[in-house]
């Protein structure tokens, strides 16, 4: 397979943007999707931010950054990603609407283009189901936040080819990351081990145990987790921790991944974590110096 020199990323949230931004960086021409053209301003800004301070820290050279924000292109036109080698998807975490996106990809990208998600959870063989070309759908699920997090976990699909495994690892080593390999299971690996021990977090904080303060400093001073699992869930978004959970316990079909209540009251009421200002903890009379980093 050729070498990926166009790049098309759908999805401009924080998942979307970072992956772009990488992918800018590191010499490819990059294509940022979204429909809301609002989420695409936002994601401009964002994206100019972080490359702005990168650069001023000397992360990155003047000349790196500038070219990197050449690179990057937004579209809420679908029909412009025609050229791309590979789209990563880094939409709502949804099955059906993951896979209505993948048929629309499937008809308007080139034959040869490999379709990536970056579903953290969501069966790759179910997916690839949808497409007319199943060896080049590939799992390749960032962590968040995707500029600063150093691992990819890829997941081959019942009927990925080698071919497509190859170019998608490349291209991830390309970005300075390491590379895990995961069976196509729910969960994977990260979020089969993480997603357990948050909601097992907020049972933690449901039954009385502890205050979601002392169950944070617990896990970092206890167990040296750079952040505590409520404040973790909080930087992911609740609603995100709450659909995996609900892959976990359908997919795997033990109720010890039984999504706690307490996350599904607080998502139930919009609490979804720092994105909207308010989770576990809120945010917005929070001074920005004891605000967890997002660095995690």
């Amino acid at each position: 397979m050729s070498e990926m020199k166009i790049i098309a990323v759908v999805g401009g949230g924080q998942m979307g943007s970072g992956i772009a931004q990488l992918a800018a960086m590191h010499g490819c021409d990059a294509w940022l999707l979204d429909t809301d053209p609002s989420a695409l301003t936002r994601a401009n800004k964002s994206i100019s931010h972080s490359i702005h301070r990168l650069v001023s820290k000397g992360q990155l050279t003047q000349a790196v950054g500038k070219d990197a924000l050449g690179r990057l292109r937004y579209t809420s036109n679908l029909q412009e990603l025609s050229s791309a080698d590979v789209i990563i998807e880094a939409i709502v975490e949804s099955e059906d609407v993951k896979k209505k996106l993948f048929i629309e990809l499937d008809k308007i990208t080139k034959s040869s283009a490999i379709l990536a998600s970056n579903t953290s959870s969501i069966s790759i063989t179910r997916l690839a189901s949808a497409t007319s070309r199943p060896k080049q759908v590939i799992g390749m699920h960032f962590m968040n936040p995707p500029p600063i997090m150093k691992l990819v976990e890829i997941v081959r699909g019942a009927d990925t080819s080698d071919e497509t495994f190859n170019a998608t690892k490349a291209l991830a080593e390309r970005f300075g990351k390491t590379v895990i390999c995961s069976r196509d299971y729910a969960g994977f690996v990260v979020n089969r081990i993480l997603m357990p021990m948050i909601n097992e977090a907020f049972f933690t904080l449901y039954t009385g145990v502890a205050t979601k303060e002392d169950i944070d400093v617990g896990m970092k001073l206890g167990t040296n987790h750079p952040m505590g699992p409520l404040e973790l869930a909080d930087f992911i978004g609740l609603d995100v921790c709450l659909s995996i959970m609900k892959v976990l316990h359908a997919g795997l079909g033990d109720s010890k991944y039984a999504p706690c209540p307490l996350l599904v009251q607080y998502v139930d009421a919009g609490r979804l974590g720092r994105k909207r200002g308010i989770g576990v903890y809120d945010y917005r009379q929070m001074p920005d110096a004891v605000k967890p980093s997002s660095k995690l």
